[in-house]
Protein backbone atom coordinates (compact mmCIF):
# COMPACT_ATOMS: atom_id res chain seq x y z
CA UNK A 1 0.00 0.00 0.00
CA UNK A 2 1.13 3.81 -0.67
CA UNK A 3 -0.54 6.84 -0.57
CA UNK A 4 1.54 10.10 -0.92
CA UNK A 5 0.68 13.89 -0.11
CA UNK A 6 1.18 17.15 -1.96
CA UNK A 7 2.72 20.43 -1.34
CA UNK A 8 0.42 23.62 -1.78
CA UNK A 9 0.66 27.05 -0.79
CA UNK A 10 -1.14 29.22 2.14
CA UNK A 11 -1.56 32.28 2.54
CA UNK A 12 -3.63 34.01 5.22
CA UNK A 13 -7.19 33.63 5.73
CA UNK A 14 -7.73 37.48 5.21
CA UNK A 15 -6.16 37.14 1.58
CA UNK A 16 -8.69 37.38 -1.06
CA UNK A 17 -9.60 33.68 -2.20
CA UNK A 18 -8.67 32.21 -4.91
CA UNK A 19 -10.86 31.41 -7.72
CA UNK A 20 -9.91 27.92 -7.60
CA UNK A 21 -6.69 26.20 -6.09
CA UNK A 22 -4.88 25.73 -9.79
CA UNK A 23 -1.44 23.84 -10.14
CA UNK A 24 0.05 26.36 -12.62
CA UNK A 25 3.47 28.28 -12.41
CA UNK A 26 1.12 31.26 -12.43
CA UNK A 27 -1.09 30.79 -10.01
CA UNK A 28 1.71 29.32 -8.04
CA UNK A 29 3.57 32.84 -8.66
CA UNK A 30 0.45 34.98 -7.66
CA UNK A 31 0.15 33.01 -4.39
CA UNK A 32 3.75 32.97 -3.46
CA UNK A 33 3.71 37.20 -4.86
CA UNK A 34 4.59 39.74 -1.63
CA UNK A 35 1.53 40.57 -0.03
CA UNK A 36 0.62 44.84 -0.58
CA UNK A 37 0.10 47.24 1.90
CA UNK A 38 2.80 49.09 3.62
CA UNK A 39 3.53 46.32 6.99
CA UNK A 40 2.84 43.38 4.86
CA UNK A 41 5.43 40.80 5.06
CA UNK A 42 6.96 39.68 2.06
CA UNK A 43 8.43 36.46 3.40
CA UNK A 44 7.43 32.94 2.45
CA UNK A 45 7.72 30.22 5.34
CA UNK A 46 8.29 26.51 4.67
CA UNK A 47 10.56 24.19 6.31
CA UNK A 48 14.13 24.69 6.50
CA UNK A 49 15.47 22.59 3.36
CA UNK A 50 18.84 21.85 5.04
CA UNK A 51 16.97 20.07 8.08
CA UNK A 52 12.85 19.52 6.70
CA UNK A 53 12.03 17.40 4.32
CA UNK A 54 8.86 19.66 3.35
CA UNK A 55 11.59 22.11 2.89
CA UNK A 56 13.66 20.15 0.70
CA UNK A 57 10.83 19.77 -1.41
CA UNK A 58 9.73 22.84 -1.37
CA UNK A 59 13.08 23.64 -2.91
CA UNK A 60 12.92 21.28 -5.53
CA UNK A 61 9.66 22.01 -6.33
CA UNK A 62 10.27 25.81 -6.98
CA UNK A 63 13.74 24.87 -8.55
CA UNK A 64 12.46 23.11 -11.19
CA UNK A 65 8.98 25.96 -11.59
CA UNK A 66 11.82 28.62 -11.63
CA UNK A 67 10.81 30.06 -8.78
CA UNK A 68 13.26 29.60 -6.46
CA UNK A 69 15.23 32.54 -7.05
CA UNK A 70 12.83 35.30 -5.79
CA UNK A 71 11.29 32.82 -3.29
CA UNK A 72 14.68 31.78 -1.63
CA UNK A 73 15.67 35.31 -0.84
CA UNK A 74 11.87 35.88 1.06
CA UNK A 75 12.36 32.42 2.56
CA UNK A 76 11.55 31.94 6.53
CA UNK A 77 13.14 28.69 7.45
CA UNK A 78 11.02 26.86 10.04
CA UNK A 79 12.04 24.18 12.05
CA UNK A 80 8.63 22.48 10.74
CA UNK A 81 5.58 22.27 8.84
CA UNK A 82 3.43 23.75 11.93
CA UNK A 83 6.28 26.79 12.85
CA UNK A 84 5.57 27.52 9.16
CA UNK A 85 2.02 27.56 9.47
CA UNK A 86 1.71 29.60 12.58
CA UNK A 87 4.20 32.55 10.75
CA UNK A 88 1.03 32.68 8.44
CA UNK A 89 -1.60 32.35 10.41
CA UNK A 90 0.35 35.62 12.31
CA UNK A 91 0.39 37.22 9.76
CA UNK A 92 4.43 37.03 10.11
CA UNK A 93 4.68 35.81 6.76
CA UNK A 94 3.16 36.83 3.24
CA UNK A 95 2.92 33.16 2.11
CA UNK A 96 3.50 29.88 3.24
CA UNK A 97 4.69 26.17 1.41
CA UNK A 98 3.75 23.74 3.57
CA UNK A 99 1.72 19.75 3.18
CA UNK A 100 -1.61 19.78 1.63
CA UNK A 101 -2.20 17.48 4.99
CA UNK A 102 -0.90 20.34 7.57
CA UNK A 103 -2.94 23.02 5.82
CA UNK A 104 -6.58 22.37 7.57
CA UNK A 105 -5.38 21.96 10.98
CA UNK A 106 -4.55 25.49 10.74
CA UNK A 107 -7.14 28.51 11.55
CA UNK A 108 -7.01 30.84 9.46
CA UNK A 109 -5.11 30.53 6.54
CA UNK A 110 -6.32 29.39 3.08
CA UNK A 111 -4.74 26.90 0.43
CA UNK A 112 -4.42 29.26 -2.79
CA UNK A 113 -2.44 26.85 -4.90
CA UNK A 114 -0.98 23.66 -5.16
CA UNK A 115 2.09 22.42 -6.90
CA UNK A 116 2.21 19.83 -9.62
CA UNK A 117 3.04 16.46 -8.24
CA UNK A 118 5.83 16.43 -11.16
CA UNK A 119 7.45 19.28 -9.84
CA UNK A 120 9.10 17.43 -7.16
CA UNK A 121 10.17 14.25 -5.92
CA UNK A 122 6.94 12.33 -4.06
CA UNK A 123 5.91 12.48 -0.90
CA UNK A 124 5.28 9.00 -0.08
CA UNK A 125 3.95 7.66 3.58
CA UNK A 126 4.68 3.70 2.22
CA UNK A 127 3.30 0.83 4.23
CA UNK A 128 4.41 -2.60 4.05
CA UNK A 129 5.09 -6.23 6.13
CA UNK A 130 8.27 -7.57 6.64
CA UNK A 131 9.18 -11.07 6.84
CA UNK A 132 7.61 -12.67 9.39
CA UNK A 133 5.32 -10.26 10.02
CA UNK A 134 2.49 -11.20 12.73
CA UNK A 135 -1.38 -11.86 12.01
CA UNK A 136 -2.36 -8.35 13.62
CA UNK A 137 0.04 -6.64 11.03
CA UNK A 138 -1.61 -8.30 8.53
CA UNK A 139 -5.04 -6.73 9.33
CA UNK A 140 -3.83 -3.59 9.98
CA UNK A 141 -2.20 -3.30 6.92
CA UNK A 142 -5.77 -4.59 5.26
CA UNK A 143 -7.58 -2.17 7.84
CA UNK A 144 -5.48 0.95 6.48
CA UNK A 145 -5.80 0.33 2.62
CA UNK A 146 -9.80 -0.92 3.15
CA UNK A 147 -12.73 1.76 1.37
CA UNK A 148 -13.65 2.85 4.58
CA UNK A 149 -9.67 3.98 5.57
CA UNK A 150 -9.18 5.22 2.24
CA UNK A 151 -12.01 7.77 2.42
CA UNK A 152 -10.25 9.12 5.80
CA UNK A 153 -7.05 9.30 4.26
CA UNK A 154 -8.60 11.35 1.12
CA UNK A 155 -10.61 13.59 3.61
CA UNK A 156 -7.36 14.14 5.60
CA UNK A 157 -5.57 15.47 2.24
CA UNK A 158 -3.50 11.93 1.62
CA UNK A 159 -4.18 10.81 -2.43
CA UNK A 160 -3.57 6.96 -3.14
CA UNK A 161 0.17 6.33 -5.18
CA UNK A 162 -0.95 6.25 -9.05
Amino acid sequence: MRGWIRLVVVRHASAAPPQGVLETVPALRNALAPATGSNAPDRVATGDPAHVPAGRYAQAALTRLGLWDDVSRRLVRADNVRSALLFVERGEAAAGIVYATDAPTARGVQVMARFPRASHPPIRYPAALVNGASAAAHEFLLALSSPAAQALWRAAGFEAAQ
